[in-house]
């Protein structure tokens, strides 16, 4: 295990009701004019942002709001929010809903105290400062409610990029699950792929003797594997969206991946193809993450054929433990065509013309990348194009 540092300071309400102590937790946390950030409809129809703007007047908190956050958020609207808050002298930004919500409202919350333009940070410029930020979260997936990260798409060009700095933590997060109750099921799955994804990320390391995140991620993993299926056929289940929704967080708030290194190329290698076809970030990535193990998986095979054995109940195969590699990868896309999601290049609607292309701008982003996606192995540009081509 490498020596770390972690501080993860979010301030978590966790439960029914818990969308009523919005206004108690921002001003807690010093905010006296908020901006509240939303996506469509859903929040208004379900009665969720008027509960919020009533707790919010309850505290005698003023706050102006700014709705229309979509899937793979945009960086117009980044632009939007960042104007609001210097014009309306605004000091907390709230995001109420999921991922691409709090994503964009973490962006909003570095742009609006940056001389430059925010785009800076998703080139590579750390996040040191920022308005503070609360959530309320409505679906578990990205884990942005308890996490240093933001990803947003840039509208010229339809570039997909993270930023990260421990500004962007929330200061406080509400979970809610039966906020979720409503997502169709599709959206329920997207969500849990998400959450493996992030599992799977931390897991595939080069970092020697890391048992306990290890046990931390497989024990999670395993929980995603139960509970899946339970909520898909039972959306009402409150114990199986608390679980989910908790696993989540514990997912991509860092917990499961201090001390070791860290892959992430089926994000990279995702997000092209939710730039490029919008598709939702989760059911890319459940094409992207088998395609990715099957063409990495010999650079550690006892690493995959361990995850097969102990997530997956694989027996092991010690004369030929790639067999056992391989069993645990074809086990993670049954499970998660079994929920729902596409496993092929053509259930996303993605075209093999678009393979090079996509391929190239992971690799180089814009033209100032260094050629390689660097993580558990390091990918060029025609090792993506052979990822790509495994999905078909």
């Amino acid at each position: 295990m490498e020596g770390f540092t972690f501080y993860a300071p979010t301030y978590f309400a966790f439960g029914k009701e818990t969308e009523n102590k919005a206004g108690e937790l921002v001003k807690r946390f010093g905010g006296s004019k908020v901006l509240i950030h939303y996506g469509g409809g859903s929040v208004i129809k379900s009665g969720l942002l008027d509960r919020v703007k009533a707790s919010l007047t309850k505290e005698n908190i003023s706050f102006e709001e700014l709705g229309g956050v979509m899937p793979n958020p945009r960086s117009g609207l980044v632009y939007k929010g960042i104007d609001i808050c210097r014009e309306k002298g605004i000091d907390f930004i709230l995001a109420v809903g999921g991922g691409s919500t709090i994503d964009s409202a973490k962006a909003i919350a570095a742009g609006a105290l940056y001389d430059g333009d925010f785009w800076d940070f998703y080139e590579g410029k750390t996040v040191d400062k920022a308005l503070p930020i609360g959530t309320v979260l409505t679906i578990a997936a990205a884990g942005s409610e308890g996490s240093p990260d933001s990803v947003i798409t840039k509208e010229e060009g339809m570039l997909k990029r993270g930023a990260s700095g421990e500004a962007y933590r929330p200061k406080f997060s509400i979970l809610n699950p039966e906020l979720t109750k409503t997502l169709p099921p599709y959206q329920t799955a997207a969500g849990i792929t998400d959450i493996m994804a992030h599992l799977y990320e931390r897991y595939l390391t080069n970092t020697d003797e890391v048992e306990v995140t290890d046990r931390m991620i497989e024990a999670l993993l395993i929980t995603m594997i139960k509970e899946g299926p339970r909520v898909i056929e039972d959306p009402n289940n409150y114990q199986a969206r608390a679980n989910i929704m908790w696993a989540g967080m514990m997912a991509h708030n860092n917990s499961c991946g201090v001390g070791r290194t860290q892959d992430w190329s089926s994000h990279t290698i995702e997000h092209e193809l939710s730039a490029v076809y919008d598709c939702a970030h989760g059911a890319g990535l459940a094409v992207t993450m088998p395609a990715v193990f099957t063409y990495t998986m010999n650079h550690d095979v006892n690493r995959f054929a361990q995850i097969a054995c102990r997530v997956w109940d694989c027996k092991m195969d010690f004369y030929h433990p790639e067999k056992t590699a391989k069993e645990g990868i074809e086990c993670l896309r049954n499970f998660l065509k079994s929920i729902g999601m596409p496993v092929t290049f053509e259930e996303l609607g993605a075209k093999e013309e678009d393979i090079e292309k996509m391929a190239y701008t992971a690799c180089y982003g814009d033209g100032n990348g260094s050629g390689y996606i660097k993580g558990f192995t390091k990918l060029d540009q025609k090792d993506v194009e052979n990822i790509y081509r495994l999905m078909m």
